[in-house]
């Protein structure tokens, strides 16, 4: 941990709000101050994804609690999200640093031109030494083009900016192997795999109940980042000095597997579907065997309303879901491909025809995930 060179740190609406809505400047002040530390030497870079918009906005709105539709959480978020920039501008001001603003929706980040821009930007604002903040932007993410939480951002973003460590922040002090409030259950402090979660019991909810977020969402989270090379710790804010300073805090959740490419793991974990294609057993073979380009001879039914670019799922005959990839056509084009070859399809329609539904560029099978 002390050899990470450039870190996220995650922290959630319940470490930086009140129960009631409205943010905490006390708190917010602490997380930055030990923030602005470790980067004040120029050796470390941090870049954070902060939660808090919506609940931020809920008290200057009139809201008791965090509404549950969609139309006054993104009004929330619009009214909360400049002011808790604002805070973190005013906080990081007191250093001499300057704060960056970075809003996601999924579909900014599963499309190749979007994902370039958001690498490149945060990339930039690193170099130039400032500080980025990022949110999912809730004013305008609808329920189809959702992170769903933040956590999961916190993932895709230390994949994105090539990080040496994810830092989770929570509102408990790691995992434990019950619930928390419970006499005789203790801190876990590794996992090296999944099997070390065997049997454990996951709360799924925070106790503020201003988030949306939970260590169900948290250790996903882990799951996703140290399966592409990065480990995670798992701590409260109030720790976080501790994380960062490499002592025995929170959970350490080891790395399982190895970088993979950028923008597949976004594809795989960021991208909703908006169709699926259903594949013969030749093609699932090609696709998950041989790691091919999905033609059109290969798929046998299609479902759903989408349009080229868009993300879709790929289905086995038994509607199990192999891979999911970006499609090169509209879904109202693909009945008249359907199990014939793109050399028919060019002598027929034209040349534009003669290429592959899902190019292998733009595809990633699924891991099997087993069963609850």
């Amino acid at each position: 941990m002390t050899d990470a060179r450039r870190i996220v740190v995650k922290v959630g609406s319940s470490s930086l709000t009140t129960a009631a809505g409205g943010l905490d400047a006390d708190r917010v002040d602490a997380l930055v101050d030990v923030l602005a530390k470790v980067r004040s030497g120029g050796e470390r870079e941090i870049v954070l994804v902060s939660s808090g918009a919506i609940a931020a906005g809920l008290a200057p709105l009139g809201l008791v609690r965090r509404p549950k539709d969609l139309a006054r959480q993104q009004a929330a978020a619009s009214v909360g999200q400049g002011l808790l920039v604002a805070r973190y501008t005013a906080s990081f001001a007191r250093y001499g640093v300057r704060v960056g603003q970075v809003l996601l929706t999924s579909d900014d980040t599963s499309r190749r031109a979007h994902y370039r821009n958001a690498y490149s930007t945060l990339g930039q604002l690193l170099e130039m030494g400032a500080f980025p903040v990022v949110n999912e932007n809730d004013t305008v993410a609808t329920d189809e083009i959702r992170f769903g939480d933040n956590d999961r951002l916190a993932a895709l973003v230390a994949h994105l900016v090539h990080a040496d460590l994810l830092v989770l922040l929570s509102d408990i002090d790691g995992l434990y192997d019950g619930d928390p409030s419970t006499p005789g259950t203790s801190r876990i402090a590794e996992v090296s795999g999944p099997a070390d979660l065997e049997g454990v019991a996951i709360g799924s909810a925070g106790k503020a109940g201003v988030g949306t977020g939970g260590m169900v969402t948290k250790v996903e989270a882990a799951r996703i980042a140290t399966a592409a090379g990065i480990p995670v710790v798992l701590t409260s804010a109030s720790h976080v000095a501790d994380a960062l300073a490499g002592r025995d805090t929170g959970t350490y959740f080891h790395r399982t597997g190895r970088r993979s490419a950028d923008r597949l793991l976004w594809l795989a974990h960021a991208s909703t579907p908006q169709g699926a294609l259903t594949l013969d057993e030749g093609a699932v073979r090609a696709v998950v065997e041989r790691r091919t380009s999905l033609l059109p001879a290969g798929i046998s039914s299609v479902e759903g309303e989408f349009s080229a670019g868009d993300p879709v799922e790929l289905r086995d005959p038994a509607g199990r879901p192999i891979a999911r990839g970006l499609v090169n056509f509209d879904a109202k084009e693909i009945p008249q491909l359907l199990g014939r070859s793109t050399r028919d399809l060019a002598r027929e329609l034209g040349p534009a025809y003669e290429r592959e539904v899902v190019h292998r560029d733009d595809l990633v099978v699924l891991t099997p995930q087993p069963a609850p």
